[in-house]
């Protein structure tokens, strides 16, 4: 892993900020109905990404995630105007506008969703990883979940399968407390979600999911174990989400008093104190990066409102049609 210097906490200040705020932008055009549908939010956990994109090697590392998943891609590389395209539905989307909130999705840039299915991406990942090995690749797949997630039977069965063919993969519970609104107190006999990867004899951890430091030291050696050809980590990143599941949440299951107390530890407010405290920008620097970081979330703005709509062949574009198929009675 590259060393943390001045220039990784800035571009941590700056990428986590921008994220905070394009996600902030979406939940205003949501309201307004301009992007229509589910709208998960990242707000607070941003240290898990900054901290992971820090020991990946985009080149050629893979991530696969849920639906909270804007950031994310671009983080990875996406251009972000063509992110918020496809929430609002635009053509020029990362998938012409059929994709929407829960499923971006780059292959360019090595990012595979986006999954609206809770755990859905668990088994996909392994699978991703399953084919690096295949092909003699030393790339190495992120599959990231939440707490909710880490109750599907599908994670036992592909925890057992990557233990078993020993694959490159880092299995990332991103344990924000609540899943959809139920706290993991209220759905396991136990609150280490990380200590299930115990039982298949795979390398476990948890990690402050707020310090992007942490995280990156704990992807950076999972990562490395697996490009070696040590196989599967499984990390419990333990973070929090200052936002609702979705934007339809209520929040009934915690008080604002607890949402501040986390905000204490924000992760952007963490990487400023120590720009500020070693002297790596001054105040005025700072508002110079804040500044643009608002620019470029209104660059984003403006590009999704002035994109076209999609043409509706594109949808057809995508659905398979055999004419002679054997089954279908045409009527004469």
């Amino acid at each position: 892993m590259q060393k943390i210097t001045k220039e990784v906490y800035l571009k941590w200040y700056e990428d986590m900020l921008f994220w905070r705020k394009f996600e902030d932008k979406l939940a205003a055009v949501y309201i307004q109905q301009k992007v229509r549908g589910f709208l998960h939010l990242y707000n607070g956990q941003e240290a898990v990404l900054a901290g992971a994109l820090h020991a990946m090697d985009l080149t050629k590392d893979k991530m696969i995630t849920a639906y909270r998943n804007h950031v994310q891609p671009i983080g990875m590389g996406v251009d972000p105007k063509r992110v918020m395209a496809e929430l609002y539905g635009k053509g020029t989307g990362t998938s012409q506008g059929l994709g929407g909130s829960m499923h971006i999705f780059s292959k360019e840039h090595r990012f595979y969703g986006g999954h609206g299915i809770v755990g859905g991406q668990i088994p996909l990942g392994a699978g991703i990883a399953f084919g690096d090995k295949y092909h003699g690749s030393d790339a190495v797949t992120l599959c990231c979940f939440g707490d909710g997630a880490a109750r599907q039977g599908s994670l036992h069965e592909t925890f057992n399968l990557a233990m078993l063919w020993n694959l490159p993969v880092v299995f990332v519970c991103e344990n924000n407390g609540y899943a959809m609104g139920t706290s993991v107190e209220r759905t396991a006999n136990h609150t280490d979600v990380w200590k299930l990867g115990l039982g298949y004899d795979m390398p476990s951890a948890p990690v402050d999911g707020m310090n992007p430091i942490k995280v990156a030291e704990a992807f950076d050696e999972a990562i490395q174990r697996a490009r070696k050809g040590g196989g599967p980590t499984f990390l419990e990143l333990k973070t929090y989400r200052y936002r609702g599941h979705s934007m339809s949440d209520a929040q009934h299951y915690r008080t604002k008093d607890e949402v501040e107390e986390y905000k204490k530890i924000d992760p952007i407010t963490q990487v400023l104190d120590v720009i500020l405290a070693e002297g790596y920008a001054t105040e005025e620097e700072i508002k110079v990066i804040d500044k643009r970081v608002k620019d470029r979330v209104s660059e984003c703005e403006k590009f999704a409102e002035e994109s076209p709509w999609p043409e509706k062949s594109v949808m057809y574009d995508v659905v398979y049609e055999q004419e002679d198929y054997p089954f279908i009675q045409h009527k004469l």
